[in-house]
């Protein structure tokens, strides 16, 4: 059977044909515990720290300052729940941004039943967070900052340094989920000034179910999960060791191939846009015009319902939604009720992310159907 041209990057990635191949041997060969002394034991650890290395590397950090963790999530529950919850008797006051991934969300929810409080700062038109909004809701008791790189739904990037840079005037921590950003746009967490960074493996053509934290230094972060010790003594349980070399992998990839990569995710998203922006009336774009990930598309066609459309596109497209429609009601998603978009226009609203692997007759073929459908849903 046919599959559908695949544009829905920013949900998960394939995995690289040479992320598998450097992940075969410890699936097939290679099965020793990397805390092992013996000889079956050398071989996993040497891998674990070569990718722990290359994650370094992609990040501009030391090694000793990534640590491996299931992935996204994890990452940033342990950013915010052990490290943020660990300095409560310094202060009790996290912000972040009414459209961070629920993985952020639901955890600063979390705490606010555990006596935290949390500022949920709005975004304008375009879904950036304002820096002076920043600046004016800080306080001597604000502890920890997290605001994503980018966003998942309509790419737009955030000013990080800059606010950053408020976070560490006033002796907060500086955390970023950059899930979205890495092997897109450069992340160095240097450059960017923060002192924790999430990343996730399946967003950038690793497994799922590996991730990683970026912690500087600096910081004493208490331990997540108890065991023997592993991941510096800060994350117990025995080391994923195939999917920790395809994390590795996919980092080094990421790093060398990113200006290469990049033009291409835009050259093929910004065909897309116009060929679609060009043959359709009544259509909007979501998102930064100058500041959003090269790869992401968020259009809304008015007076249509999302769900219909990918109905109807679903034998030939495979993308998302950014509205769910049941019967007479409408759940738009936080991020563009956050931006304020019409309710008229945001039902209408698709995710279409281009990858590395995206071609320009697909993209052809995906105006092909997206025009088609949409001019039969309105008639």
């Amino acid at each position: 059977m046919k599959q559908p041209i695949y544009l829905d990057y920013n949900g998960t990635t394939p995995h690289d044909p040479r992320v598998i191949e450097a992940m075969r041997p410890y699936l097939e060969e290679v099965f020793g515990n990397p805390s092992s002394s013996n000889w079956y034991g050398r071989r996993p650890k040497q891998a674990v720290e070569q990718s722990r290395g290359q994650v370094a590397d992609c990040l501009g950090c030391h090694p000793e300052e990534i640590l491996f963790t299931s992935g996204g999530t994890e990452s940033n529950n342990h950013a915010i729940k052990s490290i943020a919850g660990s300095l409560f008797a310094r202060g009790n006051h996290i912000i972040t941004s009414q459209i961070e991934h629920p993985a952020i969300l639901e955890v600063c929810r979390f705490m606010e039943g555990h006596g935290f409080k949390v500022t949920y700062l709005p975004v304008d038109a375009r879904g950036r967070v304002s820096v002076s909004d920043v600046e004016a809701i800080v306080t001597p008791k604000t502890v920890m900052i997290s605001i994503m790189h980018a966003n998942n739904e309509v790419g737009t990037i955030q000013p990080i340094r800059e606010i950053a840079a408020i976070a560490r005037a006033n002796g907060a921590l500086m955390h970023t989920d950059a899930a979205q950003s890495i092997g897109k746009i450069p992340a160095d967490v240097n450059d960017l000034m923060v002192d924790l960074l999430s990343l996730a493996g399946h967003k950038l053509y690793a497994p799922k179910g590996i991730g990683a934290l970026f912690i500087r230094r600096n910081i004493n972060a208490s331990r997540f999960c108890h065991g023997a010790g592993q991941e510096m003594g800060r994350r117990g349980g025995t080391e994923n060791v195939l999917e920790i070399v395809g994390l590795g992998t996919a980092c080094n990839i990421a790093r060398k191939d990113l200006d290469a990569n990049r033009a291409h995710m835009e050259r093929m998203r910004n065909r897309l846009e116009l060929g679609l922006t060009g043959a359709i009336s009544d259509v909007r774009i979501n998102g930064h015009p100058e500041w959003r990930l090269p790869n992401t598309l968020s259009i809304s066609f008015l007076g249509l319902e999302a769900t219909r459309i990918l109905e109807d596109i679903g034998p030939d497209v495979a993308a998302s939604a950014g509205a769910a429609c049941h019967a007479d009601t409408v759940t738009i998603s936080h991020v563009l009720k956050a931006m304020n978009v019409p309710e008229d226009w945001a039902k209408g609203t698709l995710r279409l992310t281009t990858g590395r692997m995206t071609t320009e007759k697909d993209i052809d073929r995906v105006l092909e159907v997206i025009s088609t459908a949409v001019q039969k849903l309105r008639a």
